[in-house]
């Protein structure tokens, strides 16, 4: 019997804050909230946002074969984040969300919401985010997934050696990582170039020293191209097992999250079919 999928909550802005230039944090609460899974820092969760900040959305029912919506509702936009905190005393979630324009609904709904407004929430979800039993953890990123980065590497043992590689726009877009007394940490500034077509973190994962002895556990996520790109140097030149690799392309360079929908599931599926 499979488990029961999580309810979705609607739940109100408490505060925001500009992290950089491009990256907002949106503190979420509310009596919904109670019951969230404590430790869900870097998990998958959907967001669901109304065409316009201040709107209430539509939030479905949990259903056998999936969400159910109410008749003739006019659906929300539901787009995939990541936990960066959570605190089930305050009843208090935080999500990061990229501004790059009016171009899309969370971004769009981004510059302009406010403290009250509210949001649906459904998840968590998703893989490990790390194969604990390993050596050495390679962590390989963007801004989009800082925040699962960064939950990893505060649920590392300090004995851990952890090397990151996080690619970001420009430098201006650099943020803090946690202490970690074995962390060798590399930005990559792309200095306003395309993320498609950069090819700045497969070539610092390919200068990368590498031990076959170890047993390595891989953390990847961002770009749709730069993420199957560096996966498949891992797997097929490094020998790094599929299971002991997290590879989520969170998105594509160009394309909303609506249009990459089911080429994104399509690559996630292959991924599975090889480490099955």
């Amino acid at each position: 019997m499979s488990a029961a999928r999580p309810r979705p909550r609607l739940l109100r802005v408490l505060r925001v804050v500009d992290l950089t230039p491009h990256m907002r944090r949106f503190t979420l609460g509310g009596d919904d909230l109670i019951g969230f899974p404590c430790g869900s820092e870097g998990a998958h969760i959907k967001l669901l946002f109304p065409d316009r900040a201040g709107e209430t959305p539509v939030l479905p029912s949990p259903g056998e074969r999936g969400p159910v919506w109410p008749e003739h509702a006019v659906r929300p936009h539901v787009r995939t984040y990541t936990v960066v905190r959570i605190d089930p005393d305050a009843n208090e979630i935080d999500v990061d969300i990229v501004l790059h324009g009016d171009d899309g609904p969370a971004s769009r709904w981004a510059m302009r919401a406010g403290v009250g407004d509210p949001l649906g929430l459904a998840g968590p979800g998703g893989p490990d985010l790390f194969q604990g039993h390993a050596q050495r953890f390679v962590l390989i990123g963007d801004p989009s997934s800082y925040p699962l980065l960064y939950a990893v590497i505060a649920k590392l043992p300090v004995s851990a050696q952890v090397d990151v590689l996080i690619e970001v726009p420009d430098v201006s877009e650099v943020q803090p990582l946690p202490p970690h007394p074995r962390l060798n940490a590399q930005w990559l500034s792309r200095h306003g170039g395309p993320a498609g077509a950069s090819r700045l973190l497969l070539d610092a994962v390919r200068k990368l020293p590498w031990n076959e002895a170890e047993t390595v556990s891989v953390t990847l996520a961002g770009e749709s191209a730069q993420v199957v790109a560096i996966r498949d140097y891992l797997a097929e030149v490094r020998g790094v097992p599929r299971r002991m690799m997290y590879a989520v392309p969170y998105w594509k360079d160009r394309w909303d999250e609506d249009r990459y929908h089911d080429e994104r599931h399509r690559i996630m599926d292959a991924f599975d079919e090889v480490a099955a």
